[in-house]
């Protein structure tokens, strides 16, 4: 690739955070005295996972699970496959999936209905970011920070081509 890409903020660090003030605070009112199972979707939920379980002031635990979509670049493969799965018995559990975008839901779904075989006591949805101009499979987000338009996004844990994840706020990648 001959240039670099271009970056433009699209949210800042200060409206992230209050959106994962706001999601903490949903959380906070649905989990209380539940010891919830946090499930962050690596890579790309790690920071939000990060800024999240420090405003949840009851006890939990975190499970991380890899799923592989996307090859390389910005297209999707379709193919979903689980590269790391969750360790913990989840059976009988409250379990709440911590992702950073849901694009076009397949990811998403594959992954909920993996853990509903593992029957939990309750399975939701947190996801920082959506994008539903690219919606194929509709799945039910139960906590959402930002909606995002139909744009490749970078930053705050969310990369491309591993580049990126770095950064403090969300950009739209122009390309």
């Amino acid at each position: 690739m001959g240039s670099e890409p271009k970056l433009s903020v699209l949210f800042t660090s200060d409206e992230i955070e209050a959106a994962v003030n706001r999601l903490a605070a949903e959380i906070r009112r649905d989990y209380l005295n539940k010891n919830p199972i946090l499930i962050a979707v690596l890579k790309g939920s790690f920071i939000f996972l990060a800024d999240l379980i420090r405003r949840l002031d009851f006890p939990l635990e975190i499970e991380f699970a890899q799923l592989s979509s996307y090859e390389r670049g910005t297209e999707s493969s379709g193919k979903i496959k689980v590269v790391q799965d969750v360790q913990s018995n989840i059976k009988g559990r409250h379990a709440l999936v911590i992702e950073d975008i849901i694009d076009t839901g397949f990811t998403a779904a594959f992954f909920l209905d993996h853990l509903r075989q593992k029957k939990p006591a309750s399975l939701k949805l947190c996801s920082l970011t959506d994008k539903p101009s690219r919606t194929q499979v509709e799945v039910n987000i139960d906590y959402l920070g930002l909606t995002v338009p139909d744009k490749f996004i970078v930053g705050y844990g969310i990369d491309w081509d591993e580049k990126f994840r770095n950064l403090p706020d969300i950009y739209v990648l122009e390309q």
